[in-house]
Order: structure tokens, then sequence, then C-alpha cells
């Protein structure tokens, strides 16, 4: 008797003697208007009742038994029918894969070819890499995810990130500790290299690292103590030119050898004017390592805009932490970085990474009597002209660590780092709270406003709030089952797969052989339950979104602490590090609301616009003051240890109000946010690079026409928005400037 059918996908389903009396009675009815129903529930359970080996048959398999049974009962025309039908089945399968082929191949713009807005799918790389990740996507559903996650995607419910990564095995995103590299230098590929001894080499490994560890990997890259790391090779690069000036200005270059254990007390420019011997030779000294340093600065944001990783496709998702390191040398890497970006690149263009982030520190960088005080007013002025830096808030509660100690000088290992879109990886079960070496590695995404609006038609608002909880508990469990089947998968992997990452730069790694399985490693990283569209959840609850009402503030916290505590249930449960994102959705934003308005119709506030607010922010659209929406979404960074971002738009030229920029960091400091950036206006001529923020028609530099607008599109810059799926777009149509009252 045949108990289970093998489904094409590979999995193992129990026999339904249904689905063999459906189609072919689809096929007799083809031919005929008679079904000879008697004759299919026959056919139907001659199949259940054979004889085979563990009771199992693939699906194949029963196929051609129908065919042969058919034939037998002389049905010739009946099996061919069963044939066509087959086919037809087949076919439809595939069609929508291949009308999406036709549109990558066609270089058509839309929302599948522009889901990532620094992705390029017009390029033969770029449509290579959509054409195999649209395959792979449809693999990923018929044959690694279990049918109730399976429905759950395909009901909207749940989206799962990267899918077209997830047959790789690779993880999402690493805080890479590049001081491992610099020290012992590294071998990637077919190259190696020795460690670094100055600061170009070392401003280049870093690159390096950034770029080769995003090809074994689906996500972002960062640097998690960038002043930290690199501030030796400044010192290093002081010590080579004094060399310089010993063996260029007398015989005994031992004469210059008093200041090599002199301390420096800052890396500035100076003029040699006035100063003579060895006060001259200092200062020359001084001024030629801080060019160096310079440089090496200008080379590392050229090439993070430059260097091509994924098949030669895009760009690395780079980003950058730094701001807490006081000594001379870090400030120099710190100053000279600043400089370099607002100075711009190429024709004084804004660099689009490395996305940076200015970790800002009471005691170290934020109060006037601070160290770096003078630094982070220089950051707000870059912030007022670049958009970068970003600010991550290290006095954030949730963002301290108890172990930091400001006379600690590797303190950065217990600063809390985070990638540019918003990801946040610090606490940890396993091992030392840091972000160092560690990364995410996966994470999906559950749509709010779809759970509410299956919700609105119950009338009374208690039952209302009850079914909706009762159906997030239920996507919670299906969104971690299916985390935890992606986990088991990942941990397959061999440390080979990832030559770079797991050779130390993923924490523990440096203890494991190529042959050795990743999984106890994989308990390093975190597994991220993310959401979207609080605002219009709240709506369609409540009527109101989170911004205008304290009532649906408050069931908006109830919502994310519900979501936060089965998370830590979860973390009990499996001793793995799960986590709460505010996803920064790109292409899903449009993704969730097309397919609910298809379902629901077009509800007011809800499925209205082309697109779901991102996380838990007030909607874009919806006119307040900074303040105010500083203490709305404050409160729920708490709750979203796998990340969160605030946005502020501003108006005007930022660049001649750097006290707005100031404002708003201190926003972030009074409310307990935890990472913050400011959004504002920026004009670009995309023929010659010139910027304002003017409106403009042409240009007044070369006479172009042809100006677009420099924006963020979910927490990195994109170079034209002419790249922006539709739904973006329309959302950064409908954003408002934020006051500051």
């Amino acid at each position: 008797m045949i108990e289970s059918v093998i489904k094409r996908d590979g999995r193992q389903v129990p026999f339904v003697s249904a689905l063999i009396i459906q189609a072919v009675g689809a096929a007799m009815k083809a031919v005929s208007d008679k079904q000879h129903l008697e004759l299919t529930n026959k056919i139907a359970g001659e199949i259940l009742n054979m004889d085979v080996p563990n009771n199992v048959l693939a699906v194949d398999e029963i196929s051609n038994i129908v065919e042969e049974k058919l034939i037998h009962y002389d049905l010739p025309h009946v099996a061919k029918a069963y044939i066509i039908y087959r086919h037809k089945r087949d076919m439809a399968r595939n069609a929508k894969f291949n009308d999406t082929i036709s549109d990558i191949i066609a270089a058509k713009k839309n929302d599948i070819t522009r889901e990532n807005a620094n992705m390029n799918a017009e390029t033969p790389a770029g449509m290579m890499m959509k054409v195999a990740s649209e395959a792979t996507k449809d693999y990923v559903d018929n044959f690694l995810l279990s049918d109730d996650v399976k429905e759950a995607v395909q009901k909207n419910i749940i989206h799962i990130h990267d899918k077209d990564y997830y047959p790789s095995r690779s993880l999402t995103c690493l805080h890479h500790p590049i001081d491992r590299i610099l020290k012992n230098g590294f071998r990637a590929g077919h190259g190696e290299s020795r460690p670094a001894k100055r600061i170009e080499t070392a401003s280049i490994i870093g690159c390096i690292s950034m770029e080769t560890i995003q090809n074994e990997m689906h996500g972002g890259q960062a640097i998690p103590a960038f002043d930290f790391y690199l501030a030796p090779y400044v010192r290093l690069t002081y010590l080579e030119e004094l060399e310089k000036i010993g063996l260029l200005m007398c015989d005994d270059k031992e004469a210059y050898s008093q200041f090599r254990d002199e301390t420096v007390t800052d890396y500035e420019t100076k003029p040699l004017e006035g100063l003579t011997g060895s006060a001259r030779a200092k200062q020359h000294a001084i001024n030629t390592t801080v060019s160096r340093v310079h440089q090496s600065m200008e080379a590392f944001i050229h090439n993070m805009n430059t260097i091509h990783s994924r098949g030669g496709n895009q760009v690395v998702f780079s980003s950058i932490n730094y701001g807490t390191d006081t000594s001379a040398e870090g400030r120099c890497v710190i100053r000279e970085l600043l400089r370099s970006t607002y100075r711009g690149v190429g024709n004084n263009a804004t660099a689009i990474f490395p996305i940076q982030i200015w970790k800002k520190k009471r005691g170290v960088n934020y109060l006037p009597e601070d160290k770096n005080y003078d630094l982070f007013r220089y950051a707000c002025k870059v912030t007022a002209r670049r958009f970068f830096p970003n600010f991550i808030n290290l006095d954030a509660p949730f963002n301290q660590h108890e172990k930091w100690d400001a006379k600690d000088p590797e303190r950065y290992k217990y600063e809390v780092a985070t990638m540019g879109c918003r990801t946040r990886v610090f606490e940890n079960l396993n091992g030392e709270k840091t972000s160092i070496g560690r990364g995410n590695l996966s994470f999906s995404t559950i749509n709010l406003p779809g759970l509410a609006l299956a919700c609105m038609s119950i009338k009374d608002e208690s039952a209302r709030a009850a079914a909706f909880f009762d159906s997030l508990d239920k996507a919670l469990a299906l969104t971690k089952k299916q985390l935890m089947e992606r986990f088991k998968f990942q941990s397959e992997a061999v440390c080979k797969q990832f030559p770079l990452l797991m050779s130390g730069m993923w924490t523990g790694s440096e203890n494991y052989g190529p042959e050795d399985k990743v999984g106890p490693l994989l308990k390093q990283g975190t597994l991220g339950i993310g959401f979207i569209g609080l605002a219009e959840c709240l709506v369609a609850l409540t009527g109101k979104h989170h911004g205008e009402s304290d009532e649906s503030q408050e069931l908006g916290l109830r919502i994310i602490r519900r979501m936060g505590e089965k998370v830590e249930d979860y973390k009990q449960e499996t001793n793995l590090n799960f986590s709460v994102l505010g996803t920064p959705a790109e292409g899903l934003s449009g993704r969730f609301t097309r397919i609910d308005r298809k379902i629901y119709g077009e509800v007011p506030g809800v499925t209205d616009k082309e697109y779901y607010t991102n996380s838990n922010h007030i909607p874009v659209w919806y006119k307040c003051s900074a303040v105010h929406k500083a203490k709305v979404e404050g409160p729920y960074h708490a709750m979203t240890g796998g990340g969160h971002i605030f946005y502020v738009e501003i108006d005007g030229d930022a660049t001649k109000n750097e006290q707005a920029i100031l404002d708003i960091v201190a926003l972030i400091d009074a409310n307990n946010i935890g990472y913050g950036s400011i959004n504002h206006n920026r004009n670009r001529c995309m023929e010659c690079s010139y910027e304002t923020s003017d409106d403009i028609a042409a240009c007044p530099k070369c006479g172009s026409t042809h100006i677009d607008r420099l924006q963020r599109i979910t927490g990195y810059l994109v170079g034209t928005t002419d790249k922006w799926n539709s739904s973006k777009l329309a959302e950064l149509n409908d954003r408002v400037v934020h006051g500051q009252r």
C-alpha cells in the first residue's frame, strides 16, 4: 500500500487518492463529457493498494502508472489528454519564471530588475546575477522550504530575505576584525598579503577584506573600529618618515632616533617657516605623515566606490564605525577621513560608500570638554554636506557594556557597532558581548499590515486586537521555524566554502580546519525576525497610526514588545541569538502592499499607497516635528536589538545650518535612540557631479539638464533615483520635512 509520495521538490508527503481522481477526471472531461467516476476511483484504489518498497513512490512514477492504467482500460485518448494535462501543468509552473527571465534579458526597467538600487541589472554580470537569483528562488520554494513555511510566504505573511543565496549556505554580514589580518597577513584566493607596515597598506587591506568576504556572504560588510585598527599604522608611517629624514639630512641615521620614543600630541599639518633643527625635522615628518594618511583615506573611499564584488556587478555594501579613539594617531585617521569625505570623490561628488557611522559617546566626543569634541563638530559639518556620517548612540542604555573603560586601550571591543543599513549585533548567549567578528546569519520579515487587515472585519476592538495577537504569535512561530531550518542548512557547510571568513575573521574560526563544519561557529551569529508597516498595521486596527494617537502608540509598543517576548522564549529554547529587527525594506515595502491590495482591496491609510512604512517609523508623509518623531520612535529602539534607525528630514541648505545637525544628535541622545541619520536636499548633475541644495533645472557649471536627487533609500545612498523601484520612488516623493518644533 502506498502511504507517502516524494514530490518534485524532494519532500515526502502523505499519499492523497483525490489528486489522482482530479487529474484523471480533468483528462476525461477534455475528451468527453463523461468522466467515468467509477473507473477513476478504481484506478486510484489500485494505485493506493500497490505493493512498493517502503510504501513510497515518487510523483512522476505515479503519473507514469496512471498513464499505463488508462491504456490498460482501453482509454488511449484519455491517456493522451492526461499527458497533455501534465505538460500544461509543467508549463504553468515555468511560465512566470520564463516571463521574468525575458524581462531581465530585455533590460526592462521594472521592480524585479530594480529590486536592489545598487545593482545594475542591465550589465552582462547583472543579468547573469538576476537570472540566477530568480531561478534559485524557485529552487528554494520547491526544495528547501517546508509546506507550512512556503504557504506563509505565498499568503504574504512572511518574507525570506536573500532567498536566492539560501542554497549557498552563505551568512548575511560581518563586523571585520581587520586588526587580525593587518598584524598577521592573510591569504585570499590565489594571492596572499604580508602584515601591514604603513598606512597605505593598512587602508588597502581593509578594502580587500570587505571586498573578498562580500563574495563569501550575501549581506553588508562593516569595520567596527576603523580608527583604532588603523591608528598603529599612522605611527609606523611617522617612524618611516623620521627614518627618511635621518638618511637624507645627515650621515648618521641615528641622529633622529630620539624622536622614535617621543609621543606625538597631535598630527596636524603646520608650516615649517621659523622652525629649525630637530623641531623642523619632526614637524616635516608629521606633515608628510598627515599627507600620506589623507591620501590613504582618499584611496579607501575611492576603492569602496569602485571595487566590484559579486561577479563584477556591485560595489561592496560597506560601513565603517569610528569616533572614539582619542590617541593622536586615531584622531589623525578620523580627521583625514572626514576631510576626504567632505571634499568628495571624482568631481567632488558625494561618496555612496562606505556608510560612515560616528560612535557618539559622552566623555569621549560629545561634550565640549571631551577630547574628540572638535572632531564631532567636524563630523556634523561633513554630515551637513555629504549625508554621512550617521550617528550611533553608545550612551543609550542598551548600547552600553559593563566592561567598557575609558582607560582601556582596547575599549573598542566593548563598543557596539552597526551596519549602515541598521543591522545590529551585540548581545551574545554563546560568548563575549561584542560586535567584532560576528554578524547576522539570516533574517525574515513579518507583514504586520497583512495580519491586521485579516482582522479588520471584527467589529469589537478588543476582540480584533486579540485576533491580531493570535495571528502574530502564529506568524512568529512560523518565522522561527523557517530561520531554524535555514540555520540547520547553513550549519552543514564546511569552512573551506568561506576561505577568508572562516580563517579567523569569524569569531572562533581560527581553531577550525578547512573540512570542519561551521555549525558550532554559527552560534556566535544572530537570527533576525523583522517587521514592516507598524504604522499601517495600527491604522487597520485602530484607525490611526502611532504618530497621531497615544492609544495607537500604546498598542504599537505592545505589538513589538510581544515580538520581543517571543524572541526571548526562542533564545532560551534554542540557545541561539534570536533578535527583533526593524526591517530595512527596499523591494519588500512595495511587494507586501501590492499583494495585500489584491486580497483586501484599497484600504485608506493601509493599502492606498505603493509602499508600507519601514519598521516602526512614523509615515514619511505625516507632518510632525523632529522632537515628536523622536519621542514616538525612540522607545522602539530598546525593543529591536537586531537593528533600528531613526531618520529626520530637514529643509534648505544643511551646510549653512550645522546647528540643525547638532540639534538632531541631541534628540538622539535625549530619547535613547540607538542609531540615527539626517536627510537633506542634495541635487546632483549627472554629467559633471556638481551638487547643490537648490532645486535646479540645469547645471550652472556645465549646463546639463540631467539633474537627479541624491537621497538615502533605506540606510545607504544611491547615486541616482533612476535605479529605485516604483514603491521606493513613491515613498521618496511623499517625504516631508520635520521641523524643529
